[in-house]
């Protein structure tokens, strides 16, 4: 990358950051102009939204990614996958937009997806074969299924400080992902925010 790409692209990231810390979602527009850059420029860069969110939480997105094979090395698929859905979960709540761009990676095409939801959309996928190839979760689950569940949690994350409801909606998933299955791993809670 040129170096006057690079500095494009390192001021629309500063830029965005300061506008998720503020109240109010920012539109590409608003990035854009904060960040002095024409919007094709930051089209560029960062084709929607939420390629620039997560991109913006770079480091929790690498997180989920390296927790991965860790938490299969660790636990067994089943409580892997609950361990690492919780832990998005928690960053969902914690992240100003995060949530709406991890809900809409699971409505965009595969050629779409790019750098910005490879990884995570990966890193979810291999929970979901070894859910599958341990008999787990229902065959021909995919991660898209998977996000398609989470869709009411991210919206009770954006609308409600209390937890009750979360816990509950995470435990109704989590009864969705592994139907006919025993309980034992639905029933440690969510941890504490903090």
């Amino acid at each position: 990358m040129r170096s006057d790409a690079r500095s494009n692209r390192l001021r629309i990231l500063e830029a965005a950051t300061e506008l998720l810390a503020s109240p109010g979602a920012p539109t590409l527009q608003s990035v854009a102009r904060r960040a002095g850059v024409g919007q094709g420029t930051l089209y560029r860069h960062f084709p929607t939204r939420e390629a620039l969110v997560l991109q913006v939480y770079g480091e929790e997105v690498e997180g989920l990614v390296s927790a991965v094979p860790v938490l299969l090395d660790a636990l067994p698929p089943q409580r892997a996958l609950r361990a690492w859905l919780e832990r998005l979960s928690n960053i969902g709540r914690g992240m100003p937009g995060f949530a709406d761009a991890v809900d809409a990676a699971g409505s965009l095409s595969p050629g779409r997806r790019g750098e910005a939801y490879g990884p995570l959309l990966d890193a979810l996928s291999a929970l979901v074969s070894a859910n599958e190839a341990a008999g787990t979760i229902a065959p021909g689950t995919s991660a898209d299924d998977v996000l398609l569940l989470l869709k009411p949690l991210w919206q009770v994350l954006a609308h409600s400080e209390d937890r009750s409801p979360e816990h509950h909606l995470f435990e109704t998933i989590m009864r969705k992902l592994w139907p006919g299955q025993s309980d034992a791993v639905s029933r440690s809670r969510l941890p504490r925010k903090g």
